[in-house]
């Protein structure tokens, strides 16, 4: 099992959300400990994460496999995920 560690800038996105958003975000962060890569993921070119989206919604976080670590970055719209 992974631990999970969420990057203030994540709290911050996480803050913001509504609360129905925020459960269902929840949920899929939640699994990422048990599957850091889970079905659907998507490798990400530019910083080395890895992106999964939940509804509009995309979750950014690199994975430390030599620490068994998954490190949220940004939770955010997917307008506004990418720049």
């Amino acid at each position: 099992m992974y631990e999970l560690k969420v990057l203030p800038s994540a709290r911050k996105d996480l803050d913001s959300l509504e609360k129905t958003v925020f459960e269902r975000i929840k949920l899929k962060i939640l699994g990422l400990r048990q599957e850091p890569r889970p079905v659907g993921s998507l490798k990400l070119s530019a910083d080395g994460g890895y992106r999964v989206r939940v509804g509009d919604y995309r979750v950014l976080y690199r994975v430390d496999d030599a620490i068994k670590t998954v490190f949220l970055y940004r939770i955010k719209h997917r307008r506004d995920a990418y720049r």
